[in-house]
Parts: C-alpha cells; structure tokens; sequence
C-alpha cells in the first residue's frame, strides 16, 4: 500500500492505494464525525434535509484539507461499511465543492476489494447519473440549516492525488501533527 508523499505524476494508469476511514455509510442521513480528542465516532446530527449519503464518507488520516480537517474521501461501495471501517482505496477523482467555511474538497474513490468497483481507476469510467447524484445530494443536503454550499464540478485521478499529496504536506507542516493522534 502506498502511503507516502510519492504520488504518481506521468499519465499511465496507475494503481495508487490509501486507507480510508468511514464515518458516514452508504444511505444514512445521521451524520457522524470523528472525536480525535476521544478518539472514537460521535454522532453529530441528522440531516435535516430527507436525502441519504449516496456513497459511504470519510476522511484520510494524516491528512490536512484547506478547511482545517482531514482530507474527506467518497466511497463507491456496492454495500454500506459502517462508522470507523478502515477501506483501502484507489482514488479515482477530485469533488470540488465549497461550504461556509470555503473550500471543501472530496476525493471520489473506490474500494481495491469491490469486484463491483476494484476495475476502475479513471473520473470517466464513473456512470455519469451517479455524479450527477453526488453533485445533487452536495447541492441541497444542508438547504433547511440555511447553509451556503455550492459545487463547482469534476476532476480527474491526477487532480485527486495532488489533492491528497498536498493534505499530507499540509498534515505534516501543520500544529495539527502534534494535536491529532493517528487513527
């Protein structure tokens, strides 16, 4: 499994894999988040919204996104996994969206261990209606807390590992890497 900061830069297919911790399954609307103080899942809230997490969601460890969290991660999963499931990945491409608090990138991956999923390493072998629902649900799932999001679209595996390359150096340089504990 490749972990490190060497992240695939030419334009082969390329089968990079990283860990990624499920704290929302496929088809839920309560929304959990990682406790790193208790080191443990809390649950946060239910969606107010009557839309359900179209694909399992999570985050990378030893990650830093622009938002000040961990890197999150989207999980094409046939079946739901639940909160704390560690899956080993393979991104595939770059969610860009933005919430209150600015950006809020997603790295859209599948699971290596999916017969239904592990064929996939390209954005354009994605079903284009199961985009369509991602963007969709990321439009309007926080409507009724009267929260500003907005989504700006797609990009591809390239643009997902520099993502994550760039939340690993920013998880390293950070104070967050003497106040997160690795998971």
């Amino acid at each position: 499994m490749n972990q490190t900061n060497e992240l695939p830069t030419n334009g082969e297919i390329v089968d990079f894999r990283i860990d990624a911790i499920v704290e929302i399954p496929k088809g839920s609307r309560n929304k959990y988040e990682y406790d790193y103080e208790r080191r443990m899942i809390r649950y946060d809230r239910m969606l107010f919204s009557s839309v359900h997490y179209p694909s399992d969601y999570g985050f990378f460890p030893e990650t830093l996104a622009r938002d000040g969290d961990p890197l999150d991660a989207l999980v094409l999963v046939t079946e739901p996994t639940f909160p704390g499931c560690v899956i080993e990945v393979r991104p595939v491409g770059l969610f860009k969206m933005y919430d209150e608090k600015g950006p809020d990138e997603k790295i859209l991956c599948v699971p290596v261990s999916d017969p239904i999923w592990n064929h996939i390493f390209r954005l354009e072998q994605i079903p284009p209606h199961l985009k369509l629902e991602i963007e969709h649900f990321f439009q309007v799932y926080k409507d009724l807390e009267k929260k500003k999001v907005g989504v700006e679209g797609w990009d591809d595996e390239k643009a997902a590992y520099q993502a994550i390359k760039d939340s690993q150096q920013l998880y390293l340089e950070s104070k967050w890497k003497n106040k997160i504990t690795r998971v």
